[in-house]
């Protein structure tokens, strides 16, 4: 029969399996800061050379998760405005609002037109169409990262939209667009005198790269932090054990 100091002491195999568990944590926290880091680095040099393409280069499969500063001329659609639900800015809930544009040249694409609060009453902000020809100009983005994918994409609401996250695919079908959407989206420069407040921050509703690196020092020490009090209690039996 097993002694009480037998029982206490963890199994090797269990061990191992907890510490690689807690280091594999580690080491997707460091990508994710990598792929987060690589992304802003890669926005930043675009938004410094304003080299601008056509808003055509929004609908290019190739560059879907690319960046691109872009300028163009065209329409805004006749449906009802998209708002992106939880949306943070300053402290403040709000909702991000976009709009289909339908480009002289290419796809239509959507345009973030910028950040609203919203009220405890959770009514929704009122969204007039801007109207006419208009030039537009600003970053192509790949649209904010979804998260777990759970319900709808979107739900209609008032001759709108209310959208648990972005997903071009679901927008074309819910809008019946007769083309399908660029699968990026126009985050509008702030100086167009367009829309609502708004930057080109990529990552304001989202871990930053350093908040990934230190999450990944926790997971890495608490892997060490168990394999040296294995060692320890491990040690510990080793040397109470009774000697022949």
């Amino acid at each position: 029969m097993s002694s009480r100091r037998d029982r206490s002491t963890p199994s090797t195999p269990g061990v191992h399996g907890l510490a690689a568990l807690f280091a594999a944590l580690g080491a997707w926290q460091l990508r994710r800061g990598a792929e987060k880091q690589a992304m802003l680095d890669a926005a930043g040099q675009v938004t410094r050379d304003r080299a601008a393409r056509p808003l055509a280069a929004a609908g290019d499969p190739g560059r879907a998760d690319a960046y691109d500063w872009a300028a163009g001329a065209g329409r805004f659609d006749a449906r009802g405005p998209l708002w992106l639900d939880n949306q943070q800015r300053n402290g403040r809930v709000g909702v991000r609002v976009y709009r289909i544009f339908h480009p002289d040249d290419g796809a239509p694409l959507l345009v973030d037109l910028g950040w609203l609060p919203l009220e405890g009453t959770r009514e929704m902000p009122v969204v007039e169409r801007p109207a006419g020809t208009l030039e537009l100009r600003g970053l192509l983005t790949p649209p904010p990262s979804a998260g777990l994918a759970l319900g709808n994409a979107l739900v209609r609401e008032d001759g709108a939209w209310l959208m648990m996250r972005l997903e071009t695919d679901a927008i074309t079908r819910a809008a019946e667009l007769p083309v399908p959407l660029a699968p990026r989206v126009l985050r509008l420069d702030p100086a167009v005198p367009l829309g609502f407040d708004r930057d080109l921050e990529l990552l304001a509703n989202t871990l930053p790269p350093a908040k990934h690196r230190g999450y990944a020092v926790q997971w890495f020490g608490l892997a060490l932090t168990v394999l040296v009090t294995a060692l320890v209690l491990t040690f510990r039996r080793s040397s109470r054990a009774p000697r022949r």
